[in-house]
């Protein structure tokens, strides 16, 4: 069983999905946010509108001023590295389902990247989803628990960089209890969130209970 939470106490219209690791014989229950833009708490957002122009032809600009350019997008992630537990995975692009909720890595083996939110290395909290297990064995994230504090996490980006995080906390939360909010929103800081299922496993409720969060902090490498 699932259920959807609705985040309360703020004026964004967050919707919360519960989606099911769908792993045969071993199923893995995670609740996270699931908006398409994703806002992050906490993040200044301004829009302007100019007015229409009088005739479709350029306005002219000052000598000193050329036309200008679109910012690049942010560099995307393509590789996870986690030392301490010895993983290393390339990263799957996850987004939504056609039912609205969010897309878990169909490789057991391998983490995956939520688009819809920041990248890492970017202002705000970018997330990343793996399995804990299934029916062959240990998934990628089967030893996120044995963490500590101080640990670094290294994610790769297609332009050759790399950022790096610190683990600041490792918490389990039951299902019912899931801050979807919390763990997509964030506080506006550069931080990453890497989210697997854990706690009691119980087939009769559909799973595993609970949700491990590890939370880290930004150190170094690109931002935006």
């Amino acid at each position: 069983m699932s259920r959807a939470h609705r985040a309360r106490g703020s004026s964004t219209p967050w919707r919360v999905a519960a989606a099911a690791l769908a792993l045969i014989g071993a199923g893995c229950l995670v609740m996270w946010a699931a908006d398409g833009s994703t806002p992050t708490e906490g993040a200044e957002v301004s829009q302007t509108s100019a007015p229409p122009l009088a005739s479709t032809q350029q306005p002219e600009l000052p000598a000193e001023q050329g036309p200008r350019k679109h910012a690049a997008p942010p560099p995307q992630p393509v590789r996870l590295g986690i030392p301490g537990i010895e993983v290393s995975s390339r990263l799957l692009r996850l987004g939504l389902q056609p039912d609205g909720e969010v897309e878990v890595p169909a490789d057991p083996s391998l983490a995956g990247w939520y688009h819809l939110g920041p990248p890492p290395g970017a202002h705000g909290t970018a997330v990343i989803l793996g399995h804990v297990d299934s029916v062959d064995g240990p998934a990628v994230f089967a030893r996120l628990t044995q963490l500590a504090a101080g640990d670094r996490i290294q994610v790769r980006l297609d332009d050759g960089s790399s950022v790096t995080y610190a683990v600041r906390s490792i918490t389990t939360y039951a299902n019912a209890d899931f801050p979807a909010r919390l763990v997509y929103g964030g506080t506006g800081r550069r931080e990453l969130n890497l989210v697997t299922c854990g706690g009691a496993y119980d087939s009769s409720r559909g799973g595993y209970q609970s949700n491990v969060v590890v939370n880290a902090r930004w150190v170094s490498g690109t931002r935006s």
